[in-house]
């Protein structure tokens, strides 16, 4: 079970909001209402999922400072496998 904590103050901007919104490898910005609503539900699972598993982590006695550092290396090392998306989005 775990708790739901505010976020703190001195997080970035969260992407995807209008000050830092979803951008294609060319710099343009992602507007389908669609792909933003995919993006944000993905980003609040990864969030839990990382969640869970640092509270799991820490509750077994591991270094929270250490498993974070392994979750960056973890996130860093991902490949998507896909060229990125060439050509106007289509609306949506």
């Amino acid at each position: 079970m775990s708790i739901e904590r505010p976020s703190p103050s001195f997080l970035p901007t969260p992407y995807g909001s209008p000050q830092n919104p979803w951008r294609r490898p060319d710099g343009s910005v992602i507007s389908c209402t669609e792909k933003l609503k995919v993006m944000q539900e993905n980003m609040e699972e990864l969030r839990q999922y990382a969640l869970d598993a640092l509270e799991d982590a820490v509750l077994m006695g591991c270094d929270e400072a250490q498993v974070k550092e392994a979750f960056q290396a973890t996130i860093a090392a991902l490949d998507s496998g896909y060229a990125p998306a060439e050509g106007p989005e289509p609306s949506g």
